[in-house]
Protein backbone atom coordinates (compact mmCIF):
# COMPACT_ATOMS: atom_id res chain seq x y z
CA UNK A 1 0.00 0.00 0.00
CA UNK A 2 1.70 3.18 -1.19
CA UNK A 3 1.10 6.33 0.81
CA UNK A 4 2.82 9.71 0.63
CA UNK A 5 3.18 10.28 4.36
CA UNK A 6 2.56 7.21 6.56
CA UNK A 7 3.60 9.22 9.62
CA UNK A 8 0.75 11.67 9.02
CA UNK A 9 -1.69 8.75 8.81
CA UNK A 10 -0.52 7.48 12.16
CA UNK A 11 -0.72 10.94 13.75
CA UNK A 12 -4.39 11.11 12.76
CA UNK A 13 -5.11 8.22 15.11
CA UNK A 14 -5.15 10.67 18.00
CA UNK A 15 -8.24 12.31 16.46
CA UNK A 16 -11.10 10.28 17.95
CA UNK A 17 -13.53 11.73 15.41
CA UNK A 18 -11.30 10.68 12.54
CA UNK A 19 -9.41 7.54 11.64
CA UNK A 20 -9.49 6.02 15.14
CA UNK A 21 -13.28 6.18 15.21
CA UNK A 22 -13.38 4.56 11.77
CA UNK A 23 -11.12 1.70 12.89
CA UNK A 24 -13.38 0.95 15.85
CA UNK A 25 -16.46 0.34 13.70
CA UNK A 26 -14.71 -2.05 11.31
CA UNK A 27 -15.94 -5.67 11.73
CA UNK A 28 -12.39 -7.05 12.04
CA UNK A 29 -9.35 -6.52 14.20
CA UNK A 30 -6.97 -3.81 13.01
CA UNK A 31 -3.51 -2.80 14.25
CA UNK A 32 -1.12 -0.17 12.90
CA UNK A 33 2.61 -0.62 13.54
CA UNK A 34 5.86 1.05 12.66
CA UNK A 35 8.34 -0.72 10.37
CA UNK A 36 9.83 -2.63 13.32
CA UNK A 37 6.49 -4.08 14.44
CA UNK A 38 5.91 -1.73 17.40
CA UNK A 39 2.19 -1.21 17.96
CA UNK A 40 1.01 2.36 17.42
CA UNK A 41 -2.77 1.81 17.39
CA UNK A 42 -5.30 -1.03 17.70
CA UNK A 43 -9.06 -1.02 17.38
CA UNK A 44 -11.69 -2.53 19.67
CA UNK A 45 -12.14 -5.74 17.70
CA UNK A 46 -8.38 -6.35 17.88
CA UNK A 47 -8.63 -6.01 21.67
CA UNK A 48 -11.60 -8.41 21.79
CA UNK A 49 -9.93 -11.07 19.64
CA UNK A 50 -6.58 -11.03 21.42
CA UNK A 51 -7.79 -10.10 24.92
CA UNK A 52 -5.34 -7.19 25.22
CA UNK A 53 -6.00 -3.56 26.14
CA UNK A 54 -4.98 -0.99 23.56
CA UNK A 55 -3.73 1.43 26.19
CA UNK A 56 -1.46 -1.24 27.63
CA UNK A 57 0.06 -2.72 24.45
CA UNK A 58 0.90 0.47 22.57
CA UNK A 59 4.66 0.72 22.35
CA UNK A 60 5.39 -3.01 22.61
CA UNK A 61 6.20 -5.41 19.78
CA UNK A 62 3.28 -6.95 17.90
CA UNK A 63 4.16 -10.57 18.61
CA UNK A 64 3.75 -9.99 22.36
CA UNK A 65 0.13 -8.95 21.84
CA UNK A 66 -0.77 -11.28 18.96
CA UNK A 67 0.94 -14.47 20.21
CA UNK A 68 0.78 -16.20 16.83
CA UNK A 69 2.94 -19.04 15.55
CA UNK A 70 3.23 -17.09 12.26
CA UNK A 71 5.12 -14.29 14.03
CA UNK A 72 8.15 -16.43 14.76
CA UNK A 73 8.21 -18.37 11.49
CA UNK A 74 7.38 -16.38 8.37
CA UNK A 75 6.56 -12.84 9.41
CA UNK A 76 7.73 -10.59 6.52
CA UNK A 77 8.92 -7.94 8.98
CA UNK A 78 11.72 -10.31 9.92
CA UNK A 79 12.87 -10.11 6.28
CA UNK A 80 12.33 -6.34 6.00
CA UNK A 81 9.56 -6.66 3.37
CA UNK A 82 11.77 -7.62 0.48
CA UNK A 83 8.91 -7.64 -2.09
CA UNK A 84 6.66 -5.02 -0.38
CA UNK A 85 3.50 -7.04 -1.09
CA UNK A 86 0.60 -7.64 1.27
CA UNK A 87 0.35 -11.13 2.77
CA UNK A 88 -2.79 -13.03 3.81
CA UNK A 89 -2.43 -16.29 5.71
CA UNK A 90 -4.51 -18.55 7.93
CA UNK A 91 -2.78 -19.01 11.25
CA UNK A 92 -3.42 -19.42 14.98
CA UNK A 93 -3.31 -16.99 17.87
CA UNK A 94 -3.57 -17.62 21.60
CA UNK A 95 -6.81 -15.97 22.69
CA UNK A 96 -7.86 -14.68 26.11
CA UNK A 97 -8.71 -18.22 27.29
CA UNK A 98 -5.21 -19.43 26.35
CA UNK A 99 -6.76 -21.51 23.59
CA UNK A 100 -5.67 -21.62 19.96
CA UNK A 101 -7.98 -19.61 17.72
CA UNK A 102 -7.83 -19.88 13.92
CA UNK A 103 -7.75 -16.51 12.19
CA UNK A 104 -7.22 -14.94 8.77
CA UNK A 105 -4.24 -12.61 9.16
CA UNK A 106 -3.39 -9.90 6.62
CA UNK A 107 -0.24 -7.77 6.73
CA UNK A 108 0.13 -4.80 4.36
CA UNK A 109 3.19 -2.49 4.32
CA UNK A 110 2.76 1.30 4.24
CA UNK A 111 5.20 2.31 1.50
CA UNK A 112 6.39 5.92 1.14
CA UNK A 113 7.06 7.64 -2.20
CA UNK A 114 10.75 6.79 -1.98
CA UNK A 115 9.88 3.07 -1.81
CA UNK A 116 10.77 2.59 1.85
CA UNK A 117 8.46 0.78 4.28
CA UNK A 118 7.35 3.25 6.95
CA UNK A 119 4.72 1.18 8.73
CA UNK A 120 2.45 -1.86 8.60
CA UNK A 121 -1.31 -2.41 8.79
CA UNK A 122 -2.41 -5.71 10.25
CA UNK A 123 -5.96 -7.12 10.16
CA UNK A 124 -7.40 -10.14 11.95
CA UNK A 125 -10.60 -12.01 11.21
CA UNK A 126 -11.68 -15.13 13.12
CA UNK A 127 -12.06 -18.23 10.97
CA UNK A 128 -15.08 -19.44 12.97
CA UNK A 129 -18.50 -18.03 13.82
CA UNK A 130 -18.01 -19.08 17.45
CA UNK A 131 -15.14 -16.66 17.84
CA UNK A 132 -17.27 -13.83 16.46
CA UNK A 133 -20.00 -14.67 18.95
CA UNK A 134 -17.43 -14.50 21.76
CA UNK A 135 -16.49 -10.95 20.75
CA UNK A 136 -20.12 -9.86 20.82
CA UNK A 137 -20.79 -11.49 24.21
CA UNK A 138 -17.88 -9.68 25.86
CA UNK A 139 -16.88 -12.69 27.98
CA UNK A 140 -13.22 -12.65 28.99
CA UNK A 141 -11.19 -15.45 30.47
CA UNK A 142 -7.76 -16.26 31.83
CA UNK A 143 -7.39 -19.89 32.82
CA UNK A 144 -10.17 -20.62 35.32
CA UNK A 145 -10.77 -16.91 35.83
CA UNK A 146 -13.67 -15.99 33.58
CA UNK A 147 -16.08 -13.08 33.62
CA UNK A 148 -17.49 -10.02 31.94
CA UNK A 149 -17.61 -7.59 34.87
CA UNK A 150 -15.64 -4.38 34.15
CA UNK A 151 -13.07 -4.88 36.95
CA UNK A 152 -12.23 -8.41 35.83
CA UNK A 153 -12.09 -7.58 32.12
CA UNK A 154 -9.73 -4.70 32.88
CA UNK A 155 -7.34 -7.05 34.70
CA UNK A 156 -7.46 -9.60 31.86
CA UNK A 157 -6.73 -6.93 29.26
CA UNK A 158 -3.72 -5.66 31.24
CA UNK A 159 -2.15 -9.09 31.69
CA UNK A 160 -0.27 -9.38 28.34
CA UNK A 161 1.52 -6.04 28.78
CA UNK A 162 2.24 -6.69 32.47
CA UNK A 163 3.73 -10.05 31.49
CA UNK A 164 6.28 -8.38 29.22
CA UNK A 165 7.83 -6.38 32.06
CA UNK A 166 10.06 -7.53 34.93
CA UNK A 167 8.43 -5.21 37.47
CA UNK A 168 7.22 -6.63 40.79
CA UNK A 169 3.50 -7.40 40.96
CA UNK A 170 1.31 -7.23 44.07
CA UNK A 171 -2.08 -8.96 43.83
CA UNK A 172 -4.63 -8.23 46.55
CA UNK A 173 -8.06 -9.66 47.23
CA UNK A 174 -9.97 -11.88 49.61
CA UNK A 175 -9.14 -15.55 50.11
CA UNK A 176 -10.24 -17.65 47.15
CA UNK A 177 -10.53 -14.87 44.56
CA UNK A 178 -7.90 -16.46 42.29
CA UNK A 179 -4.72 -14.56 43.17
CA UNK A 180 -2.47 -17.60 42.68
CA UNK A 181 -4.02 -18.41 39.30
CA UNK A 182 -3.65 -14.82 38.11
CA UNK A 183 0.03 -14.75 39.09
CA UNK A 184 0.71 -18.01 37.25
CA UNK A 185 -1.10 -16.79 34.13
CA UNK A 186 1.01 -13.62 34.10
CA UNK A 187 4.12 -15.79 34.26
CA UNK A 188 2.85 -18.01 31.42
CA UNK A 189 2.21 -14.96 29.25
CA UNK A 190 5.76 -13.71 29.76
CA UNK A 191 8.92 -14.50 27.79
CA UNK A 192 10.59 -15.94 30.89
CA UNK A 193 11.74 -19.50 30.27
CA UNK A 194 12.47 -20.25 33.93
CA UNK A 195 10.00 -21.94 36.31
CA UNK A 196 7.10 -20.48 38.28
CA UNK A 197 8.02 -21.19 41.92
CA UNK A 198 5.61 -20.65 44.82
CA UNK A 199 6.40 -20.18 48.48
CA UNK A 200 3.84 -20.12 51.29
CA UNK A 201 5.12 -17.65 53.86
CA UNK A 202 2.93 -18.89 56.70
CA UNK A 203 3.60 -22.61 56.31
CA UNK A 204 7.10 -22.80 57.85
CA UNK A 205 8.88 -21.37 60.93
CA UNK A 206 11.37 -18.54 60.36
CA UNK A 207 14.63 -20.60 60.30
CA UNK A 208 13.23 -23.09 57.78
CA UNK A 209 11.59 -20.35 55.71
CA UNK A 210 14.91 -18.51 55.40
CA UNK A 211 16.52 -21.74 54.21
CA UNK A 212 13.68 -22.33 51.75
CA UNK A 213 14.19 -18.88 50.23
CA UNK A 214 17.96 -18.41 50.30
CA UNK A 215 19.24 -21.97 50.64
CA UNK A 216 22.01 -23.25 52.92
CA UNK A 217 25.36 -24.96 52.72
CA UNK A 218 26.05 -28.45 53.98
CA UNK A 219 26.00 -28.65 57.82
CA UNK A 220 24.95 -24.99 58.10
CA UNK A 221 21.85 -26.03 60.05
CA UNK A 222 21.10 -28.96 62.37
CA UNK A 223 20.36 -31.98 60.21
CA UNK A 224 21.47 -30.23 57.00
CA UNK A 225 23.53 -33.10 55.64
CA UNK A 226 23.19 -31.71 52.10
CA UNK A 227 23.41 -28.25 50.57
CA UNK A 228 20.13 -26.69 49.46
CA UNK A 229 19.86 -24.10 46.64
CA UNK A 230 16.75 -22.25 47.91
CA UNK A 231 13.75 -20.98 45.98
CA UNK A 232 15.47 -17.80 44.77
CA UNK A 233 18.02 -19.89 42.92
CA UNK A 234 15.50 -22.50 41.78
CA UNK A 235 13.42 -19.73 40.16
CA UNK A 236 16.36 -18.33 38.15
CA UNK A 237 15.05 -17.03 34.83
CA UNK A 238 11.48 -17.32 36.06
CA UNK A 239 9.16 -16.02 38.76
CA UNK A 240 9.06 -16.43 42.54
CA UNK A 241 5.53 -15.98 43.90
CA UNK A 242 4.81 -15.35 47.59
CA UNK A 243 1.28 -16.65 48.18
CA UNK A 244 0.75 -14.66 51.41
CA UNK A 245 3.41 -11.98 51.68
CA UNK A 246 1.74 -10.58 54.83
CA UNK A 247 2.84 -13.71 56.73
CA UNK A 248 6.53 -13.15 55.91
CA UNK A 249 8.38 -12.44 59.19
CA UNK A 250 9.99 -9.01 59.53
CA UNK A 251 13.61 -10.27 59.46
CA UNK A 252 12.96 -11.99 56.13
CA UNK A 253 11.15 -8.93 54.80
CA UNK A 254 14.45 -7.09 55.25
CA UNK A 255 16.39 -9.81 53.41
CA UNK A 256 13.83 -9.93 50.59
CA UNK A 257 14.07 -6.16 50.18
CA UNK A 258 17.85 -6.43 49.94
CA UNK A 259 17.51 -9.15 47.29
CA UNK A 260 15.11 -7.04 45.22
CA UNK A 261 17.68 -4.24 45.21
CA UNK A 262 20.73 -6.22 44.06
CA UNK A 263 19.38 -9.70 43.08
CA UNK A 264 22.13 -11.34 45.12
CA UNK A 265 21.59 -14.51 47.16
CA UNK A 266 23.83 -15.53 50.05
CA UNK A 267 22.94 -19.04 51.31
CA UNK A 268 22.98 -19.64 55.07
CA UNK A 269 26.50 -20.62 56.13
CA UNK A 270 28.14 -19.35 52.93
CA UNK A 271 30.36 -16.37 52.26
CA UNK A 272 29.74 -16.48 48.51
CA UNK A 273 27.08 -14.45 46.73
CA UNK A 274 25.10 -15.86 43.79
CA UNK A 275 23.30 -13.49 41.42
CA UNK A 276 19.95 -14.63 40.03
CA UNK A 277 17.40 -13.22 37.60
CA UNK A 278 14.03 -13.68 39.29
CA UNK A 279 10.82 -11.71 38.96
CA UNK A 280 9.04 -11.22 42.30
CA UNK A 281 5.27 -11.45 42.54
CA UNK A 282 3.29 -11.49 45.76
CA UNK A 283 -0.29 -11.79 46.94
CA UNK A 284 -2.08 -10.94 50.15
CA UNK A 285 -5.60 -10.96 51.56
CA UNK A 286 -4.43 -8.67 54.37
CA UNK A 287 -4.63 -4.89 54.35
CA UNK A 288 -0.89 -4.30 54.00
CA UNK A 289 -1.20 -0.55 54.59
CA UNK A 290 -2.82 -1.30 57.95
CA UNK A 291 -0.03 -3.79 58.72
CA UNK A 292 2.50 -1.03 57.98
CA UNK A 293 0.74 1.27 60.46
CA UNK A 294 0.87 -1.49 63.09
CA UNK A 295 4.60 -2.08 62.42
CA UNK A 296 3.99 -5.61 61.14
CA UNK A 297 5.07 -4.96 57.55
CA UNK A 298 7.93 -2.86 56.22
CA UNK A 299 6.81 0.30 54.46
CA UNK A 300 9.78 0.24 52.07
CA UNK A 301 9.02 -3.36 51.06
CA UNK A 302 5.41 -2.43 50.34
CA UNK A 303 6.60 0.43 48.12
CA UNK A 304 9.00 -1.93 46.37
CA UNK A 305 6.29 -4.52 45.70
CA UNK A 306 3.64 -1.98 44.79
CA UNK A 307 5.01 -1.16 41.33
CA UNK A 308 2.12 -3.00 39.63
CA UNK A 309 -0.90 -3.60 41.82
CA UNK A 310 -3.92 -5.69 40.82
CA UNK A 311 -7.01 -6.16 42.96
CA UNK A 312 -9.34 -9.11 42.40
CA UNK A 313 -12.88 -8.28 43.56
CA UNK A 314 -14.82 -10.78 45.69
CA UNK A 315 -17.36 -12.97 43.92
CA UNK A 316 -20.32 -11.22 45.60
CA UNK A 317 -19.34 -7.98 43.81
CA UNK A 318 -19.05 -9.49 40.34
CA UNK A 319 -22.76 -9.61 39.44
CA UNK A 320 -23.63 -11.97 36.58
CA UNK A 321 -20.11 -13.44 36.59
CA UNK A 322 -21.52 -15.95 39.08
CA UNK A 323 -23.66 -17.59 36.37
CA UNK A 324 -20.71 -17.69 33.97
CA UNK A 325 -18.55 -19.38 36.59
CA UNK A 326 -21.32 -21.85 37.45
CA UNK A 327 -21.50 -22.89 33.81
CA UNK A 328 -17.70 -22.93 33.45
CA UNK A 329 -17.10 -25.23 36.44
CA UNK A 330 -20.09 -27.44 35.60
CA UNK A 331 -18.66 -28.14 32.13
CA UNK A 332 -15.18 -28.69 33.55
CA UNK A 333 -16.25 -31.31 36.11
CA UNK A 334 -18.73 -32.82 33.68
CA UNK A 335 -15.81 -33.78 31.46
CA UNK A 336 -13.47 -34.70 34.32
CA UNK A 337 -15.85 -37.17 35.98
CA UNK A 338 -17.73 -38.31 32.89
CA UNK A 339 -21.10 -37.30 34.37
CA UNK A 340 -24.08 -36.25 32.24
CA UNK A 341 -25.03 -33.27 34.40
CA UNK A 342 -26.59 -30.60 32.21
CA UNK A 343 -27.81 -27.80 34.44
CA UNK A 344 -28.84 -26.48 37.84
CA UNK A 345 -32.40 -26.44 39.14
CA UNK A 346 -34.16 -23.09 39.60
CA UNK A 347 -33.91 -23.52 43.38
CA UNK A 348 -30.15 -24.07 43.20
CA UNK A 349 -29.66 -20.99 41.00
CA UNK A 350 -31.79 -18.92 43.38
CA UNK A 351 -29.79 -20.15 46.37
CA UNK A 352 -26.48 -19.47 44.61
CA UNK A 353 -27.51 -15.91 43.81
CA UNK A 354 -28.33 -15.20 47.44
CA UNK A 355 -25.29 -16.90 48.98
CA UNK A 356 -22.35 -14.60 49.78
CA UNK A 357 -19.53 -17.11 49.08
CA UNK A 358 -17.03 -16.13 51.79
CA UNK A 359 -14.57 -18.51 50.11
CA UNK A 360 -15.16 -16.83 46.73
CA UNK A 361 -14.20 -18.69 43.52
CA UNK A 362 -12.36 -21.45 45.40
CA UNK A 363 -15.49 -22.21 47.43
CA UNK A 364 -17.70 -22.13 44.33
CA UNK A 365 -15.35 -24.46 42.48
CA UNK A 366 -15.28 -26.96 45.35
CA UNK A 367 -19.04 -26.73 45.75
CA UNK A 368 -19.67 -27.55 42.07
CA UNK A 369 -17.16 -30.42 42.22
CA UNK A 370 -19.02 -31.78 45.24
CA UNK A 371 -22.42 -31.45 43.53
CA UNK A 372 -21.29 -33.10 40.28
CA UNK A 373 -19.75 -35.98 42.24
CA UNK A 374 -22.96 -36.77 44.12
CA UNK A 375 -25.53 -35.83 41.49
CA UNK A 376 -27.57 -38.88 40.43
CA UNK A 377 -29.62 -37.13 37.73
CA UNK A 378 -28.87 -34.74 34.88
CA UNK A 379 -29.91 -31.77 37.03
CA UNK A 380 -28.12 -30.53 40.16
CA UNK A 381 -30.80 -30.09 42.83
CA UNK A 382 -30.83 -28.88 46.42
CA UNK A 383 -30.18 -32.37 47.80
CA UNK A 384 -26.89 -32.53 45.89
CA UNK A 385 -25.45 -29.51 47.69
CA UNK A 386 -23.36 -29.80 50.89
CA UNK A 387 -25.42 -29.57 54.08
CA UNK A 388 -24.00 -26.27 55.32
CA UNK A 389 -25.39 -24.48 52.23
CA UNK A 390 -28.95 -25.40 53.25
CA UNK A 391 -28.47 -23.92 56.74
CA UNK A 392 -26.76 -20.70 55.70
CA UNK A 393 -28.17 -17.42 57.07
CA UNK A 394 -30.45 -15.27 54.92
CA UNK A 395 -31.73 -18.10 52.74
CA UNK A 396 -34.15 -16.84 50.07
CA UNK A 397 -37.81 -17.29 50.97
CA UNK A 398 -38.96 -18.24 47.47
CA UNK A 399 -37.36 -21.71 47.40
CA UNK A 400 -39.91 -24.32 46.43
CA UNK A 401 -39.75 -27.99 47.38
CA UNK A 402 -42.11 -29.94 45.12
CA UNK A 403 -43.26 -33.26 46.63
CA UNK A 404 -41.90 -36.39 45.04
CA UNK A 405 -44.59 -38.77 43.72
CA UNK A 406 -44.81 -41.94 45.77
CA UNK A 407 -46.65 -45.04 44.65
CA UNK A 408 -49.24 -46.52 46.98
CA UNK A 409 -47.70 -48.92 49.45
CA UNK A 410 -44.14 -47.87 48.60
CA UNK A 411 -41.59 -47.54 51.40
CA UNK A 412 -39.07 -44.71 51.17
CA UNK A 413 -35.55 -45.70 52.10
CA UNK A 414 -32.19 -44.14 51.46
CA UNK A 415 -29.87 -46.26 49.34
CA UNK A 416 -27.10 -47.89 51.38
CA UNK A 417 -23.77 -46.06 51.27
CA UNK A 418 -20.35 -47.67 51.27
CA UNK A 419 -17.83 -46.45 53.82
CA UNK A 420 -15.64 -45.18 50.97
CA UNK A 421 -18.55 -43.05 49.72
CA UNK A 422 -19.11 -41.68 53.22
CA UNK A 423 -15.42 -40.78 53.58
CA UNK A 424 -15.36 -39.15 50.17
CA UNK A 425 -18.44 -37.10 51.08
CA UNK A 426 -16.88 -36.07 54.41
CA UNK A 427 -13.72 -34.87 52.68
CA UNK A 428 -15.63 -32.95 50.00
CA UNK A 429 -17.87 -31.25 52.58
CA UNK A 430 -14.85 -30.28 54.70
CA UNK A 431 -13.02 -28.83 51.68
CA UNK A 432 -16.06 -26.88 50.55
CA UNK A 433 -16.73 -25.57 54.06
CA UNK A 434 -13.11 -24.42 54.51
CA UNK A 435 -12.83 -22.87 51.06
CA UNK A 436 -10.37 -25.52 49.85
CA UNK A 437 -7.80 -24.94 52.59
CA UNK A 438 -6.46 -28.42 53.24
CA UNK A 439 -4.96 -27.65 56.66
CA UNK A 440 -8.29 -26.33 57.93
CA UNK A 441 -10.18 -29.24 56.35
CA UNK A 442 -7.85 -31.76 58.04
CA UNK A 443 -8.38 -29.98 61.38
CA UNK A 444 -12.16 -30.04 60.89
CA UNK A 445 -12.04 -33.79 60.16
CA UNK A 446 -9.70 -34.48 63.07
CA UNK A 447 -7.00 -35.88 60.79
CA UNK A 448 -3.38 -34.98 60.14
CA UNK A 449 -2.58 -33.15 56.90
CA UNK A 450 -0.71 -36.13 55.46
CA UNK A 451 -3.72 -38.37 56.14
CA UNK A 452 -6.03 -35.98 54.31
CA UNK A 453 -3.68 -35.64 51.34
CA UNK A 454 -3.31 -39.43 51.10
CA UNK A 455 -7.07 -39.95 51.13
CA UNK A 456 -7.63 -37.14 48.60
CA UNK A 457 -5.14 -38.82 46.27
CA UNK A 458 -6.91 -42.16 46.79
CA UNK A 459 -10.31 -40.69 45.90
CA UNK A 460 -8.99 -38.56 43.04
CA UNK A 461 -9.92 -35.26 44.70
CA UNK A 462 -7.82 -32.25 43.68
Amino acid sequence: MAIADPAALIRNLSNKQGLAALLDVLPLGVAIMDRNGTLLAVNRNYESLTGVSGDQVLGIRCHHALRSDYCMRKCPMRGEWADKRARTVETNIINRDREKLSIHLTLAPLVADDGSVRGVIETLMPASIHALDEIVSGVSGLGELVGRSPEVRKIFSMTPSIAQTDSPVLITGETGTGKDMLAEEIHKESDRDGPFVKVNCGALPVPLLESELFGHTKNALPGADQAKPGRLRMAHGGTLFFTEIGDLPLPLQTKLLAYMDDHAVRPIGSTKVVHTDVRIMAASHYDLEDMVRRKRFRRDLLYRLNVIRLHLPPLRERGEDLLLLLDHFLKMFQVRYGKKVDRFSKNVETLMRSYEFPGNIRELRNLIEYAVNFCDTNVIRMRHLPGYMLHAPNLPENLSTPPRPVEAGAVLAAPPERWEDVQRKMIMEALVKTGGRKSKAAELLGWGRSTLWRKMKHFGIE
